[in-house]
C-alpha cells in the first residue's frame, strides 16, 4: 500500500527561483525541525502507551485515563522566541523545551508518580528539568507534575536529541486547570482579584476530592 505525504515539501532548484533558493531552503528546514519533534512526541507517547498496556495485563487496570498530545504552532512558537528576547531563527528554536508537550490524565495522585518514575527509568529517556506543582502548588492553585525529557529521535543521517514537555496531572487537577484556562485567558479585562481567590479555593477543594477518591481506591 502506498501513502502519499500531502503535507510533504521538497526543494527543488530547477524550479524555484535563484533569489528564493535560500529561503525555501530555510523554510525546509524549519518544516524538517517540526518533523523532528513530531517524531519526538510519538516515541514519548508510544513508551507511555506500552506501560499503560503493561498495566493492563499485570495488575487489570490502567493509570492513565486519557493522553493530549501538541506541537506549538508557529505563530505561538514565534511570539514565544519574542516574549523570551530570542531572535526569531531557526537557532533560536532549539532553546525552546515545550515546542513539543504530551498532557497524560491519570486517575489518581498516586498515577502520576508511578508513571512519571517508570518512565524516567528507561534507558533513553534523560530528565532535563521536573517541576512538581502537586506537592508546591501555584499561587493560583494550579496543580500538575512537569518534566522536560530528551529523548533521541534517529534519522535518516544523524541523531537528534529532541526535548519534550510532559505535564502530568489528575482528572480532578487537568478539569481545574482547563476551566481555569478559559476564564482566565479567553475573556478580555481579566479577572478581579476575588475571582481569583474564588478559584484558588476551587483548587483546594478539588485537591481534597482527590486525596479522598484515592483513599477511597486504595480501601478497595
Amino acid at each position: 500500500m502506498i501513502i502519499e505525504k500531502k503535507d510533504s515539501f521538497r526543494l527543488d532548484e530547477g524550479v524555484i527561483p535563484a533569489t528564493l533558493q535560500p529561503l525555501m531552503a530555510e523554510f525546509q528546514d524549519f518544516v524538517l525541525l517540526r518533523n523532528t519533534y513530531h517524531a519526538a512526541i510519538r516515541e514519548v507517547s508510544t513508551k507511555l502507551e506500552i506501560l499503560d498496556d503493561e498495566f493492563q495485563v499485570r495488575y487489570d487496570y490502567n493509570p492513565i485515563h486519557h493522553m493530549e498530545c501538541r506541537l506549538k504552532s508557529p505563530k505561538s512558537l514565534f511570539e514565544k522566541l519574542e516574549r523570551k528576547g530570542y531572535n526569531v531563527d531557526l537557532q533560536s528554536v532549539y532553546k525552546i523545551t515545550d515546542m513539543a508537550g504530551i498532557r497524560v490524565i491519570c486517575n489518581y495522585i498516586d498515577d502520576v508518580y508511578a508513571v512519571a518514575s517508570l518512565l524516567l527509568r528507561q534507558d533513553d529517556i534523560r530528565l532535563l528539568r521536573k517541576s512538581d506543582y502537586i506537592k508546591d502548588p501555584k499561587e493560583s492553585g494550579y496543580r500538575s507534575l512537569h518534566l522536560v525529557v530528551e529523548i533521541p529521535v534517529f534519522l535518516s543521517d544523524k541523531t537528534e536529541m529532541v526535548p519534550v514537555e510532559i505535564q502530568l496531572r489528575t482528572i480532578a487537577m487537568d478539569t481545574w486547570a482547563s476551566l481555569e484556562h478559559e476564564l482566565k485567558y479567553k475573556r478580555t479585562g481579566g479577572l478581579t482579584p476575588e475571582i481569583e481567590e474564588e478559584l484558588k479555593n476551587c483548587a483546594h477543594a478539588m485537591a481534597e476530592v482527590d486525596r479522598k477518591m484515592e483513599k477511597i481506591h486504595k480501601d478497595l
